[in-house]
């Protein structure tokens, strides 16, 4: 599971979790992100990726995942290693470029307007 924390910069962070890994350096394309409330919103003007705050990723059972997908209202959120969003299709029925999904808090009654737009995060840009 993961949780966006209020940290822009990982230089800020003070401490590190009792349980779970902190990671940075994502971009959000496709969307924005409100800081304060920690969802997603629709993308400034003219802004095409948007650096994501520090990441909290928690070690849960798989058995609470679905529940608070559902409970939440998440957007399961693709990650992918470029913006080519292709690679070559591994065993497991993903691109070789898929990372995993990111739980994202969003403000909408369906999340899926979301994949609709193609929002998605990447681990690096092309420029």
């Amino acid at each position: 599971f993961s949780a966006p924390t209020e940290v822009l910069d990982a230089e800020s962070l003070k401490e590190t979790p009792e349980t779970g890994v902190n990671i940075h350096g994502l971009f959000l394309m496709g969307c924005g992100w409100h800081l304060a409330t920690k969802q997603l919103k629709e993308s400034e003007k003219d802004v095409l990726y948007e650096a994501m705050p520090v990441l909290w990723l928690e070690p849960i059972d798989n058995a609470d995942l679905d529940k608070r997908i559902i409970e939440r209202n998440l957007y399961l959120c693709p990650i992918y290693k470029t913006s080519e969003r292709k690679g070559v299709l591994g065993t497991t029925g993903h691109s070789t470029n898929f990372v995993k999904y990111f739980h994202l808090e969003q403000p909408e009654d369906d999340p899926s307007q979301w994949t609709t737009r193609g929002v998605a995060m990447l681990c690096m840009l092309d420029d």
